[in-house]
């Protein structure tokens, strides 16, 4: 089976074919701009190389709910020319193939749960910390939707007394999205993250902020893993930070076996940074099979 997989972004929009076993046979990507411009462009590229079903995993907020007037569209984005619009149906009516379709932090821990670390588990939080926070969360073994689907990644997070910087997000000033997003992260301290590897202070500030939402997640959700992702991750030495803080928040109250083991307890995320893209493989091969078993 041919499956595509789009991976759709605020900055870029990945394309690939895979398989039903994960495996991605080629990818590009695309600049993410207006719909006008960009849809024409992937429906092209998915009809060249001819396949059966196509995921999407996709930068929200977005509608998940099948039985909503408005399932398949992208809702209150502040990404304008991309409000309230129809992508599901755009590559429905265009390409004539069943889609599946969700967040993309979703499809990020589908693809962990399906193919990477988190196999066999039944409750597993992935969050991005990039250009902006978000989650996606996998519990019983189902893609956790709600009245729409988690965002976690506006959770709102106690500053520190010496912190004065007023946050990036237009919504809540303190929340973990606005106060350690990489923008947030540019904005405070001047220079990009890549920048600062070596600054002491900066990835203390950031562990402390990311630590105190995961802490809230683990009294909330009690998942057996925390994966995180997304380019601020890439800065290894927040690991150790985050799982000192988390440890110091809880404070002993929860104790598990795996809070006894933080180092595999709250990791990276361990598929080369395509678990996005196999997660919408998988939300391709649903998709599918939830087609055939109407006909």
């Amino acid at each position: 089976m041919r499956l595509g997989a789009l991976e759709a972004g605020g900055t870029k929009m990945v394309c690939a074919v895979g398989d039903e076993t994960g495996k991605i046979l080629e990818q590009i990507s695309i600049p993410t701009v207006a719909p006008g411009k960009t849809i024409p462009q992937m429906i092209e590229y998915f009809r060249k190389v001819k396949i059966d079903a196509l995921g999407i995993g996709c930068f929200g907020p977005i509608d998940p709910d099948r039985n909503s007037a408005t399932y398949g569209y992208i809702t209150s984005t502040p990404k304008l020319a991309w409000r309230d619009y129809n992508i599901v149906g755009a590559f429905k009516e265009t390409l004539s193939c069943p889609v599946g379709f969700d967040t993309d932090v979703n499809s990020s821990v589908l693809g962990e749960v399906t193919f990477g670390q988190a196999k066999g588990k039944n409750c597993v939080v992935y969050v991005t910390i990039g250009t902006g926070v978000g989650a996606g969360v996998f519990i019983e073994g189902k893609l956790l939707h709600g009245m729409l689907h988690p965002e976690a990644g506006h959770v709102l997070i106690q500053k520190r007394s010496n912190d004065q910087y007023q946050g990036k997000c237009p919504y809540h000033r303190n929340c973990l999205e606005g106060l350690a997003a990489g923008p947030a992260i540019e904005e405070r301290w001047g220079q990009k993250a890549a920048v600062l590897k070596e600054r002491e202070e900066v990835w203390d500030l950031e562990g402390y902020y990311i630590s105190q939402a995961l802490s809230g997640y683990i009294l909330t959700l009690s998942p057996e893993m925390i994966i995180l992702g997304g380019g601020v991750m890439h800065q290894e030495q927040l690991f150790p930070i985050i799982r000192n803080y988390v440890k110091e928040i809880l404070n002993g109250y929860i104790k598990t076996r795996e809070l006894e083991h933080m180092e595999k307890y709250i990791v990276p995320a361990s598929l080369k940074d395509n678990q996005g893209i196999m997660g919408c493989l998988e939300l391709a091969r649903r998709a599918s099979a939830d087609n055939c078993a109407f006909l």
